[in-house]
């Protein structure tokens, strides 16, 4: 199997590259070979990156072979592989095969093996040595091809078939995944979805955020988002079509190595951005190229880097990998190294107490200021998740033990503090009704030192007996009692929550379907933030009003999210009821963004109408309900290797005492 991509210049023809500012080290920078008409032959280099005619002319550029190296057949001796290297560190020595990608054994100029350098302290800043000097310098990414070799066709025939890449010809009314005639509103949603793919070189990568053809300052709507996007990946690839996902992947990767500043500060690396646009660049006479323009929240509202963005990446990643049966993509050697970047960045140690993970205002779906500063649930969830993801796809080896054995024990801590300190139900409330407050010890009941008077009137009134849920967000002195639906919902996904808490959130939304569903499924949080208290937290945002925006509106799209967690806790009547709910307005209303008011009842002031991720959801959401077996590869089962992992345990500082035999007694059942 020979594993090549091409940058492609062809005249009157657009080109492909990304755009980079990055100077100095070479992270693709393989030598350009020649390719000839004849090397086409047999359909194996038939789609190149450009769209041209059999007999037409190649520019005076020729390709650029960008892969690791060539993994060929027993009987074939490997190309060998030019220059390539990790910022400034050395070259790649050799080459071997691993299930059909390349691997890399050896880098360095004095022979260092990259993979099997292990660090001695798990909390070392630098697991693996993953942080390249000056980012990685990317050449131009284009669409991969892949050519299969003829000894492991039959491997590849095991896995899930994607479409074709040419998706223009494809019916949309066609869903592969479901044997019944479609109703109307879902052709139209198919239509709508494949209306809103963006190509790049010939091929699609991903999907606008927005597609309404009246809408005259599309302002970012008009981008590929990585949050937006995944709704319309899932649909995708539960419809047998991975092709679209596995180029998002791949580009999106490419993106994460730029050099990106605001006001000549650059973030860490690891960083992907909140989204990217195709732009055609015009270079000189009748010529031109197509680049992708990422946006890291440098041209953002508020400036905010957009956490979120590489957790779902990992946990995108995964669910290609589980519904195509197209491993191959999560072993290769820039997925992995761009995996561990992102987890570098995640696990790096800093001043937090805490083994959540500490963000800024507006880094997550919640992009405005919304009082969600510090460690918001969504985040939480949305980490814990990923942790786990990456936990399955990390390539075991000598080098990786360190990171691996990181990521469990922050998995186990992070559990542990999200289920003790941030759920509540009427007897958690009850204990801090009772809280005494200047606790000085390791053994204090009140360790946040919060204060009763902060319990809210609301709450009081309005939590079920039967139900509960994790609050948006604790911090010293400060829980924020507000539901928040993603992260409620995604803790139950990912197993964050203990089996008996996910059946009280799911309790807790039944109770209050009113309230939190309503005429449109689903709120985003509740209750509003209103009068003195909007004014101060959200700083008088005219766009978050009560009840609306991120403000207590309503978002179809939690609505796949909300299938995929009824389908895990066996409450599908649920799911089956809000889809009812939602399909009554969706397509009358012109797929909005969200709704406004407590019930949901108006479309949303300043809501953009066809939404891809609100017509994805839905089709998403149809596709789980009619086949709960693939929801299953979506979510994760308790862990209960977790439980028993305790840094406490391992630590050599004499302390004997630790808080979670008491919590085990009375959560981990």
């Amino acid at each position: 199997m020979i594993s090549l991509s091409f940058l492609c210049h062809s005249t009157m023809k657009p080109t492909c590259r990304i755009l980079s500012s990055i100077r100095n080290s070479a992270f693709f920078g393989f030598a350009p070979v020649k390719i000839h008409n004849g090397s086409a032959k047999n359909g194996n280099l038939s789609k190149l990156c450009i769209n041209f005619e059999q007999k037409s002319q190649y520019h005076t550029y020729p390709c650029r072979v960008l892969g690791f190296g060539s993994v060929l057949s027993d009987t074939q001796k490997a190309f060998s592989v030019p220059n390539w290297s990790f910022g400034q560190s050395g070259v790649v020595s050799r080459s071997f095969r691993s299930r059909g990608v390349s691997v890399i054994d050896s880098i360095g100029p004095k022979g260092r093996d990259f993979s099997t350098s292990v660090e001695t302290r798990v909390n070392e800043n630098n697991f693996e040595r993953v942080y390249v000097q000056g980012g990685i310098n990317v050449k131009p990414l284009v669409v991969e091809r892949i050519d299969k070799d003829e000894n492991v066709v039959g491997e590849e025939q095991s896995r899930i078939e994607v479409a074709d890449e040419n998706v223009e010809g494809l019916d949309e009314a066609k869903v592969l995944s479901s044997e019944r005639e479609l109703s109307d509103i879902e052709k139209e949603a198919w239509k709508l979805l494949r209306d809103s793919l963006v190509m790049y070189c010939g091929s699609p990568i991903g999907t606008m955020a927005a597609n309404d053809p009246n809408d005259k300052q599309p302002l970012n709507y008009d981008q590929v988002f990585i949050r937006d996007f995944v709704p319309s990946a899932l649909a995708f690839l539960l419809n047998g079509e991975g092709e679209i996902v596995r180029n998002f992947l791949l580009h999106t990767l490419q993106l994460q190595s730029w050099e990106k500043t605001v006001d000549c500060y650059s973030p860490g690396q690891g960083l992907m951005p909140a989204s990217f646009k195709v732009r055609t660049v015009p270079l000189d006479e009748n010529k031109f190229e197509e680049v992708l323009d990422p946006d890291f929240g440098e041209s953002a509202i508020g400036r905010v880097a957009p956490v979120d963005s590489g957790l779902w990446w990992i946990i995108l990643l995964r669910a290609y990998g589980k519904i195509t049966g197209d491993y191959g993509l999560q072993e290769r050697v820039d997925v992995q190294t761009g995996l561990k970047m992102i987890l570098h960045l995640c696990l790096t140690d800093g001043f937090d107490m805490f083994p959540s993970l500490l963000v800024t205002d507006g880094s997550c779906m919640i992009d405005r200021r919304m009082g969600i500063h510090g460690h918001p649930l969504e985040i939480q969830a949305l980490f814990y998740s990923a942790l786990r993801c990456s936990r399955e796809m990390l390539a075991v080896n000598d080098g990786s033990k360190n990171l691996v054995r990181a990521i469990n024990n922050r998995l186990s801590a992070l559990s542990f503090h999200i289920r003790e300190y941030y759920w509540v139900d009427m007897k958690k409330i009850n204990e801090i009704y009772r809280y005494k407050t200047e606790e000085y010890s390791t053994e204090a009941t009140n360790k946040f030192n919060i204060y009763p008077e902060q319990i809210p009137l609301w709450l009081m009134d309005w939590i079920p007996e039967e139900g509960g849920f994790f609050i948006g967000n604790l911090q010293p002195a400060h829980m924020d009692f507000r539901f928040f639906t993603l992260g409620n919902l995604w803790s139950i996904v990912s197993s964050l929550g203990t089996p008996k808490q996910n059946q009280a959130i799911l309790n807790l939304v039944e109770a209050k379907w009113d309230d939190l569903v309503g005429h449109m499924p689903l709120k985003i949080c509740y209750p509003a933030l209103e009068y003195e208290e909007w004014r101060i937290i959200t700083g008088s945002d005219p766009k978050n009003t009560p009840w609306s925006y991120h403000n207590g509106g309503s978002w179809p799209t939690l609505l796949w999210q909300f299938t995929l967690a009824c389908i895990k806790m066996g409450r599908t009547e649920l799911a089956e009821k809000a889809v009812a709910l939602a399909e009554k307005s969706l397509r009358a209303d012109r797929w909005p963004e969200y709704y406004d008011t407590k019930t949901g009842k108006f479309i949303g002031k300043q809501s953009r109408l066809y939404q891809t991720w609100t017509i994805a959801g839905y089709l998403t959401t149809k596709m789980l309900v009619e086949n709960p077996e693939k929801a299953a590869l979506l979510f994760w089962e308790e862990d209960y290797e977790l439980l028993e992992i305790c840094v406490c345990a391992l630590s050599k500082s004499g302390r004997k005492k630790c808080s979670r035999g008491a919590a085990r007694s009375q959560i981990l059942i």
